[in-house]
C-alpha cells in the first residue's frame, strides 16, 4: 500500500472520530473509544489499562517511571499491564487538535486468537526473555486498513454484532506481528515472567492501601524476590514500591478532586501513615502540595 493510501486511510479516520470530545468518548464498539482536544494534566495522570492507542492527530508523550515514549500518527502506541502514567496531549503542528482512537485489551480474546493462528503467522513459539509492557511502534498499511474498517462501523451500527469481533481480531493480529507482540503473547500465556508480573500487579491494585510484602508476591507468582523484582522493573520502569506509591498518589488525588476530603484524611485512605511525608511525595509527584493541586483541579473542572 502506498503513502498516498495511508495518507487517506489516516484522513478518514480523522473523519469518522471528529465527534469525540476532550474526554475518552466511547463509540459504541465494544472497547473502541476515542478523544479529541485538550485534557486537563490531572486527567492524563492515572492507571491505564492494557490498550492500543492510535493517535490520528497531534502527538503524545507518556511517562511511566523515568522511560517517557513519544508518539504520533506515524506510529502506535501498546501497553500490556496496568500502568500509573503521566500523559501529555500536543496539537499538530498546524493547529488541529489532539484526536486519538484505542482499543482496550481482552485478555480471552487475544488467547482464542493465539489457539486459532500458525505459530509462524504470530510468532507464538518464539523464545523471548522480554518482560516489557509498554514501547511504540511505527504503523503499518495492514494495521491502519483494519483501523479504518473498525470506525466505519460507527456509521452502520447494526453491523457492529457482526463485524466488529473479526476486526478488532484483525487488529490484534496485525499488533501480533509487529515488534512488539511478544507482549501480548506473553500476557496471554499463563507461565510467561509478563503473565505472573501482571497477575502480581492486580495484587498490589486491590491492596494498595495495605503494606507492601514482597516476599508474599514472589511467592504468588513463583519467582524469587531478586527476580520478581527485576522483572517487575523491567515490565513496568518501576520497582513494586514506587509502582505502590504511585497508585496511592494517584487515588489520593482522585479523592481530593472529587470528595472535597481533608489532606489529612486522604493520606490515611491511601495508606500513608504520615501526612508530612504524603504532602512532601505528592508534591515532589505533581508539581504542587495536595490542597493547592486539589484547587486547581475544582477550577479547571468548573472552568
Amino acid at each position: 500500500m502506498s503513502n498516498v493510501y495511508m495518507d487517506n486511510a489516516l484522513e478518514e479516520l480523522r473523519r469518522l472520530a471528529a465527534h469525540a470530545e476532550n474526554r475518552r468518548t466511547e463509540t459504541g464498539i465494544p472497547r473502541v473509544a476515542m478523544v479529541q482536544g485538550e485534557i486537563p494534566e490531572h486527567a492524563l495522570a492515572a492507571v491505564y489499562e492494557p490498550m492500543i492507542n492510535l493517535i490520528l492527530q497531534g502527538s503524545k508523550s507518556m511517562t511511566v517511571g523515568e522511560k517517557t515514549l513519544e508518539y504520533d500518527p506515524a506510529t502506535y502506541f501498546i501497553m500490556s499491564v496496568d500502568l500509573p502514567a503521566v500523559g501529555a496531549v500536543h496539537p499538530a503542528s498546524t493547529g488541529e487538535p489532539y484526536l486519538a482512537v484505542s482499543l482496550t485489551l481482552d485478555l480471552g480474546i487475544i488467547a482464542a486468537l493465539l489457539c486459532d493462528t500458525t505459530d509462524a503467522a504470530t510468532g507464538r513459539g518464539e523464545p523471548s526473555t522480554q518482560t516489557e509492557a509498554f514501547n511504540v511502534a511505527a504503523i503499518t498499511p495492514e494495521l491502519m486498513d483494519a483501523w479504518v474498517r473498525m470506525l466505519r462501523l460507527m456509521e452502520r451500527p447494526s453491523e457492529i454484532p457482526a463485524l466488529a469481533p473479526a476486526y478488532e481480531r484483525e487488529i490484534l493480529y496485525r499488533v501480533l506481528q509487529g515488534p512488539h507482540g511478544c507482549m501480548l503473547r506473553q500476557l496471554a500465556t499463563p507461565d510467561s515472567a509478563l503473565a505472573r508480573i501482571s497477575s502480581a500487579i492486580q495484587r498490589i491494585r486491590s491492596d494498595y492501601a495495605k503494606p507492601l510484602r514482597i516476599a508474599a508476591l514472589a511467592e504468588q507468582v513463583a519467582m524469587s524476590e531478586s527476580a520478581f523484582h527485576r522483572h517487575f522493573k523491567s515490565a513496568t520502569a518501576l520497582s513494586p514500591l514506587q509502582y505502590q506509591k504511585q497508585l496511592r498518589l494517584l487515588q489520593a488525588r482522585q479523592i481530593l478532586a472529587t470528595r472535597g476530603t481533608s489532606v489529612t484524611a486522604a493520606a490515611l485512605d491511601v495508606g500513608y501513615e504520615s501526612p508530612t511525608q504524603f504532602t512532601r511525595e505528592y508534591a515532589r509527584a505533581f508539581g504542587l502540595p495536595p490542597s493547592q493541586d486539589a484547587a486547581r483541579m475544582m477550577a479547571s473542572r468548573r472552568g
